[in-house]
């Protein structure tokens, strides 16, 4: 297959994948804008902050699978992708660690101002009694927004700091609250009401879009701190800004609204990372550890669809179908027998929305499931029983 990195990977990978009998082109300075020119005949597209518009599905003839080298989605156009029967795959729990670390990282920064202070210091101020006014973080209190892989890393390096945890996460019940150990909240609200500072880890999702907003903030103790570490769009950035205004939060983030789509471009909003007492350019999961397993993890995908078809991760497959019954057809392992069964279906006008065909030991017959968007009738399945090399066709 041929094989298009559109951002950096390691040469490990590429090495990796070439064994494989890969055609590997990597290109890692192309932008979300310069990828539908570049896509041609390439059958997998890797990549990790390049975005993929509809202009670059559409343009991709041979295109089959996209890999985000990576966790969230969100820089993929799903819709289009699933339009066109592409699968779409991501590298879950690669950079859990790398992305924890930093979301306890900008936890520290932000409660001791070390970006302030630092910037002070450059500036040649010593301003000790200032910054010598930090409440500490033993014995305060971290609520956790989200406590997938990467919230229950955090959950692990908060209690090492003697924090106290509570969390909410839609999956979370007290029972798994507790085996955390952690407090259990009902509601992204009872978080904001107990914590003196806050870390997301939620995916952008409709139902997480602005779920930080004017009503959420209210909550807020006075002079807490949000830690967002997790996606720009789960921020009402404007409800944001007027608490930072109004020095009722503190703010540490590394993601942003809207973020340049390259490695290296002007940052516009420079008024709001002003405001913020400490700022990432979105590198949670930018550590040489990170990048090495993510790397890894997408050749295994590669590897998985080079051999079977079916990459493994792939979030743009229908969870559930339309299918109402299953028609289960027992038959032996000659050629044209599937094809004499969905020529009956489609002279019905069924539809089929799954089918697996699995061979028996010796190969002589087989048994192939099908799911259908309706019920044949009875004179249907007797035709499909009339086929020849057909031992059995019933409706299950």
């Amino acid at each position: 297959m041929k094989i298009l990195i559109a951002d950096k990977m390691s040469k490990n990978a590429i090495t990796a994948l070439e064994k494989l009998g890969h055609t590997v082109i990597s290109n890692p300075d192309l932008k979300a804008e310069d990828l539908p020119g570049a896509i041609g005949d390439a059958e997998v597209l890797i990549v990790r902050s390049t975005k993929v518009i509809a202009a670059t599905i559409e343009a991709g003839k041979e295109l089959s699978l996209i890999i985000r080298a990576g966790a969230g989605v969100n820089t993929i156009d799903l819709a289009k992708a699933s339009e066109f029967g592409i699968h779409v795959t991501n590298c879950p729990g690669r950079n859990t660690e790398a992305v924890a670390e930093l979301a306890i990282g900008l936890l520290i920064a932000a409660d001791r101002r070390i970006a302030d202070a630092t910037a002070d210091l450059r500036g040649g101020k010593w301003r000790k009694k200032e910054y010598g006014k930090a409440a500490g973080l033993k014995g305060r209190t971290l609520g956790i927004l989200g406590v997938g892989s990467i919230g229950k890393a955090v959950v692990q390096r908060a209690k090492a700091l003697e924090m106290n945890v509570m969390a909410w996460s839609r999956s979370l019940t007290p029972e798994k609250a507790k085996e955390l150990g952690v407090g259990f909240c009902a509601t992204p609200a009872d978080v904001a009401k107990v914590a003196d500072a806050i870390s997301l880890h939620l995916a952008a999702k409709p139902e997480t879009k602005k779920m930080i907003n004017a009503e959420f903030i209210a909550l807020l103790k006075p002079g807490a701190i949000i830690v967002n570490t997790a996606r720009g769009e789960i921020m009402d950035w404007a409800a944001l800004k007027d608490a930072l205004a109004a020095k009722k939060i503190r703010v540490a983030s590394d993601v942003f609204d809207a973020e340049p789509t390259g490695g290296e471009e002007p940052f516009a909003d420079t008024s709001l990372a002003a405001a913020m007492v400490a700022c990432t350019p979105h590198i949670g999961a930018s550590t040489d550890q990170a990048s090495e397993a993510i790397a890894e993890e997408a050749v295994r995908i590669v590897k998985v669809f080079q051999e079977t078809g079916n990459p493994p991760n792939v979030v743009n497959i229908r969870k559930k179908t339309s299918a109402v019954i299953n028609l289960v057809v027992r038959h032996f392992n000659k050629v044209g027998v599937m094809a004499h069964v969905l020529d009956c279906l489609r002279g019905a006008q069924i539809n089929v929305e799954e089918m697996e065909n699995l061979i028996f030991e010796g190969g002589l017959a087989a048994c192939c499931t099908l799911k259908l968007d309706k019920k044949p009738e009875a004179a249907l399945v007797e035709k499909i029983n009339a086929g020849e090399h057909v031992i059995s066709a019933a409706l299950k």
